[in-house]
């Protein structure tokens, strides 16, 4: 990608900011993830998140500043001419070109505001610390678009597939197997209800074997047409079970921004190359819910425990009701089930795992998931040895796959898998 360096302030400059460059350097902020409702029900007093959900104006400005200086397309001299001597003057110009990033990003629709209608204090200043220009950014609120979201899955998916050993997309012969592209098998007689997929050389060829005659007009038979096969493409219906237990964030590490990430980049995968196909997302927590794709970027952590059971029979519950050849369940998961939901309704907890009765009640709904023909493929961000055996368990009675990996290399796994299934050889 390539990026220009400033030395000096041009009215012109926000114009010439390469936008999509700066959204890609923006993915880790727009999509963080925090706790759901704010620091106030952060389940562990002492702990410090930072600005983890912060989506004000204000902290967008500084986001956009340090991916402009992480980029290289401000330097550190460039940013001190920029602001001058810290004076009034050299602080306006910059923030007049953040508020032109902003706005760009706005009118390209990337992104949208959302502020909230306040009363303004009696004798608030208009410009400097307390004043109502400083309380607006904080209180307008920006949320992804439909467009920014999808912007965003497609990086996502550049990356990942990138990291897998192809380039980006084109029609240049390689060693893989690619989607979409069809694979030139033996021909085969037509036969009622076959696609005209007309292999016209081996066509001729019948003809001429049956009569013994070059002529113009040819004579052709039913028996002399001859098709071309390609290999079987099965639809897939899919879930992908996000967990957003406490967990998820906390101990130094945010695994669920991650797993959003690849949810955006299969949700672009699925609608560009597999327009058959379809993907739901929900999220595990307490109980389980769906969500729809737009909001996915906005999903935050919590409530607190994992109640797996449940995830799998809404999951089960959303699959069936999909009329597709295969049907498949991605758990994104880094804890043991913990909680389950009771015949009347309310919620046991052991916040220790592995209770016996929530790991019964969780084999026996993947057992029901492999009953209606679904499989689960678990991808586990842990590596306890309890856990370990469980996540086996889970994929010996599911007939899936079970994966132990990282934040790093989540999306990699998850879309070799995905891969794989999309193609069967039909006898």
């Amino acid at each position: 990608m390539r990026f220009h360096t400033y030395t000096k302030f041009s009215p012109e400059m926000a114009d010439a900011v390469d936008l999509q460059s700066l959204l890609d350097k923006l993915a880790d902020f727009l999509l963080q993830s925090g706790f759901a409702g704010g620091k106030n029900q952060q389940p562990y007093y002492g702990w410090d998140f930072g600005e983890d959900g912060d989506r004000s104006l204000e902290a967008l400005r500084q986001a956009i500043l340090n991916a402009l200086i992480e980029s290289g397309q401000f330097t550190p001299d460039m940013l001190d001419a920029l602001r001058g001597e810290g004076d009034q003057e050299g602080q306006a110009k910059l923030a007049k070109l953040l508020d032109e990033l902003v706005q760009r990003l706005i009118n390209e629709g990337y992104l949208a505001m959302d502020a909230p209608p306040q009363m303004p204090a009696g004798h608030q200043p208009l410009e400097g610390p307390g004043s109502i220009t400083k309380a607006a950014a904080r209180d307008v609120q920006f949320n992804l678009t439909e467009k920014g979201i999808d912007f965003l899955g497609y990086k996502t998916l550049r990356s990942l597939l990138g990291s897998l050993g192809k380039s980006s997309f084109g029609s240049h012969d390689t060693q893989y197997l690619a989607t979409g592209i069809e694979a030139d098998g033996y021909s085969k007689p037509y036969e009622f209800g076959d696609v005209l997929n007309l292999d016209v050389n081996e066509t001729l060829k019948r003809s001429l074997a049956r009569t013994g005659k070059v002529e113009v007009p040819m004579d052709l038979d039913y028996q002399d047409l001859m098709v071309r096969q390609a290999e079987y493409r099965s639809s897939c219906a899919t879930v992908l079970m996000l967990d957003c237990s406490h967990s998820m964030i906390l101990y130094g590490e945010d695994r669920f921004t991650p797993a959003k990430k690849v949810a955006l980049a299969l949700t672009h995968l699925i609608r560009t190359q597999f327009p058959g196909d379809s993907l739901k997302v929900l999220l595990f927590h307490d109980s389980a819910e769906e969500i729809p794709l737009a909001a996915l970027a906005t999903a935050q952590v919590g409530p607190y425990h994992t109640n797996t059971a449940e995830g799998l029979k809404l999951g089960r519950r959303l699959l069936l009701a999909q009329k597709k050849d295969m049907r498949q369940i991605i758990m994104i998961t880094d804890g043991k089930p913990s909680a389950l939901t009771m015949p009347n309704g309310q919620i046991y907890k052991n916040s220790f795992g592995l209770d016996a009765t929530v790991i019964a009640q969780t084999l026996r709904e993947v057992a029901n998931c492999r009953r209606s023909g679904i499989m689960i493929n678990t991808f586990m961000l842990a590596r306890d040895r309890s856990l370990v055996e469980f996540v086996k368990r889970v994929s010996e009675i599911s007939r899936g796959k079970a994966y132990f990996t990282t934040t790093m290399t989540l999306g990699q796994f998850i879309l070799m898998d995905f891969l794989k299934r999309k193609t069967r050889k039909v006898s």
